[in-house]
């Protein structure tokens, strides 16, 4: 699985490259795990790149959504392509994350 890393700001934004399915989509939820639970969990999920989620990386998404939610924080997902968003939807999990049209305006919400 490949993931790009980089910093808006003092935010970190990572952005998962294809389909989060199977063993890629485990691999990115452990990932994105050790990085929320660091001392700043100050993250940002750039979808754009992702064509298709499947049950596991919903899974690995709600638990890091939990996590964040221990700290009264969100799970915050810019650039979500449609068929991913229309996953969400069916799925009922919609308002359990932010969602935003930029990466910019995702790391913006944190101020």
């Amino acid at each position: 699985m490949k993931c790009e890393q980089r910093q808006v700001g003092t935010v970190d934004v990572l952005t998962p490259i294809g389909a989060l399915v199977d063993e890629d989509a485990e691999q990115f939820s452990a990932k994105l795990l050790e990085r929320l639970r660091s001392s700043s969990p100050r993250v940002v999920i750039s979808m754009q790149e992702v064509p298709y989620l499947d049950s596991k990386a919903l899974e690995g998404l709600l638990a890091a959504a939990d996590e964040l939610a221990e700290r009264a924080l969100h799970l915050k997902l810019a650039r979500v392509t449609q068929t991913c968003r229309e996953v969400f939807s069916l799925t009922s999990l919609a308002e359990r994350f932010r969602f935003f049209e930029s990466v910019e305006d995702a790391a913006r919400s944190f101020i």
